[in-house]
């Protein structure tokens, strides 16, 4: 069974080995986090956890069944009532509608556990997985934009419909 749980200080070990396991996978198609994410981990993630408790972002983790880290899935600059969706799975769970699966799951929980209304999201033209997965999330395209030298895409998904009812 794979579920999503929200951040917490002791998946610190756990979602490091998650991120150093799939760094070269995930460099593929968005920009490295640098040797100082890495070296400077647990202060960063202590960071996060506060500003989480700030209500300022959502960090959810996807697990499997064993608690193996397969993904994350993040709604970042909470405002407003709206938020920004990002998301990454790891290379050995990609390929199988997780992305999607967690994606529309993290969409309720924003309605449902934050009270948000609407969510954006950024990605590259060229990674196609991720433009899919926004779209089958009811991801709608707005506006194109470039990372670096890279062209990409923003995209916005209303949250007030039927298809994210407030319980």
């Amino acid at each position: 069974m794979t579920i999503i749980s929200r951040l917490r200080p002791g998946h610190a070990d756990a979602l490091l080995a998650f991120e150093r396991e799939n760094r070269a996978y995930f460099s593929a198609s968005v920009p490295d986090r640098g040797d100082d994410y890495f070296t400077g981990f647990a202060a960063r993630h202590r960071e996060l956890l506060a500003e989480q408790d700030a209500g300022l972002h959502h960090f959810h983790l996807i697990e499997g069944a064993d608690g193996t880290v397969l993904g994350r899935v993040n709604l970042v600059g909470v405002a407003g009532g709206s938020a920004e969706l990002g998301y990454r799975i790891a290379e050995r769970a990609a390929g199988r509608g997780l992305a999607t699966w967690a994606v529309r799951r993290i969409c309720g929980v924003a309605v449902t556990e934050y009270g948000l209304t609407a969510l954006r999201a950024e990605t590259t033209l060229d990674n196609a997985g991720s433009r899919a997965v926004l779209a089958r999330a009811g991801f709608e395209p707005v506006e194109d934009v470039m990372f670096g030298v890279r062209p990409g895409r923003r995209y916005v998904l209303d949250l007030r419909g039927d298809a994210f009812p407030a319980r």
